[in-house]
């Protein structure tokens, strides 16, 4: 078998649709497509159902893909290690919640280049999870611990989030004395099939049967909506807090509990860069309200 073609593959796997992939390898479609059907002559395998989602893996596809990932670690260890692993240099890349990722670590990130300027850094701040398991990051904060995996982890902290509504908007509106009189009020939350963890489900946990008004994906979008007066919101504490116009509602009642969780893969763990990145974050985010 052709390493290269494996490692298109491979990239395949983590892109799903072929224009993906091409953009990442900048190799043409065209391409990867005669490549990866080489690849599957030569193993005698169909490794893709082709949907109109991109490619899928078919359970073959997934066994050779747990194979290959397994192969480039073994790669990636050699380069890290003829690469001197000892030195802070190089480049990290962080997967992170958006939120936090915003409006935490992308503010401080200046404070850990400044005293390692030969470590570079990318910070993957989504609406989602980026896979350290599949090389997608060297590391990622996540809303649950892992339970599968090569990796590493540890809890940063624990965090909190209240409801919220601008004075604006709470001025102009019937008042909130209990949680019954939110039935009137416009609400603020996420797309319900587009969110990505149950962590998530804030209204499912605190107000069964309230569905929210107005919704995005975005947990940035829906603190610029609450905070312009269109409604009320449940949002993180360490991001409500930045917005003075924003007001706590029900502040004896309404209280949703959340933890951050580190995830490091374990090739990577030990190198100097990757441990100084994983002290700055414990520092930086323990603290969180």
């Amino acid at each position: 078998m052709n390493w290269d073609d494996l490692k298109i593959f491979l990239d395949v796997t983590r892109q799903q649709k072929l224009e993906g992939a091409a953009a990442h390898l900048q190799i043409d479609a065209t391409t990867i497509s005669r490549r990866i059907k080489r690849l599957e002559q030569d193993l005698g395998l169909t490794l893709f159902e082709r949907t109109r989602r991109g490619h899928v893996l078919t359970p073959a596809g997934e066994r050779l893909a747990s194979q290959v990932e397994a192969m480039e670690s073994v790669s990636l260890d050699i380069r890290s290690e003829t690469a001197s692993e000892q030195s802070a240099a190089g480049r990290i890349r962080l997967g992170v919640t958006e939120g936090l990722g915003s409006a935490v670590i992308a503010p401080a990130l200046r404070q850990f280049t400044e005293k390692h300027p030969k470590i570079a850094i990318d910070l993957i701040a989504l609406s989602g999870f980026v896979s350290v398991p599949k090389r997608q990051a060297d590391m990622s904060i996540l809303l649950t611990r892992p339970a599968a995996g090569r990796l590493k982890v540890r809890k940063l902290t624990d965090y909190s989030l209240r409801l919220y509504g601008s004075r604006e908007y709470l001025k102009k509106t019937a008042p909130v004395e209990t949680r019954a009189d939110l039935q009137s009020h416009v609400l603020v939350g996420y797309v319900d099939d587009l969110i990505y963890s149950s962590q998530l489900r804030y209204f499912d946990e605190l107000l069964p049967g309230l569905t929210p008004h107005i919704c995005s994906p975005s947990i940035l979008a829906q603190l610029e909506i609450v905070a312009s007066g269109a409604g009320l919101g449940i949002l993180p504490v360490f991001m409500a807090r930045r917005l003075p116009e924003l007001e706590e509602v029900l502040p004896d009642d309404i209280l949703v509990s959340r933890a951050f969780w580190l995830a490091v893969h374990q090739d990577v763990a030990s190198l100097t860069r990757n441990r100084l990145m994983i002290e700055f974050l414990g520092e930086l985010i323990s603290g969180l309200p």
